[in-house]
């Protein structure tokens, strides 16, 4: 198994193996504050949520070809993305508009609102069958 992670200081996404070894950058180019990621193995993608000057939505394959952005409109501070891996949306909540969205995750189309609050401060999200949890500041 491999873990990935962003580096904020250095504007990277990184793979290694669980016992650290093997470690290598997967994406170097063209982000700006990587925040949080979330992997789907089986389809070989690598989703990221950035905060920088452009916060953006991106997708790329695992080793960090294909790189294309999903969400960019009506984005302001994403904070968590979760991943349906039955019904192959991707989910995401956003601290400064103070909502959890989602989009499938193949296209990037079909965008829909599926919580919004005033003033909550959204900071993770999980999806899990039926069930989408959230936490706040």
């Amino acid at each position: 198994g491999n873990i990935y992670w962003t580096d904020h200081g250095f504007n990277l996404i990184e793979v290694a193996r669980l016992n650290g070894s093997f470690r290598y950058v997967v994406i170097s180019q063209g982000l700006d504050q990587p925040h949080s990621i979330s992997v789907h193995p089986e389809k070989g993608y690598l989703f990221w949520t950035e905060w920088g000057q452009t916060p953006c939505i991106g997708r790329a394959h695992l080793d960090g070809s294909e790189k294309v952005v999903l969400v960019s409109l009506g984005i302001a501070w994403p904070n968590g993305i979760s991943i349906d891996y039955e019904e192959n949306k991707l989910y995401w909540c956003d601290a400064r508009t103070d909502k959890i969205e989602r989009i499938d995750l193949e296209s990037g189309g079909n965008r829909e609102i599926v919580l919004s609050g005033s003033n909550v401060d959204m900071f993770s999200v999980a999806v899990f069958g039926a069930y989408i949890y959230w936490s706040d500041r």
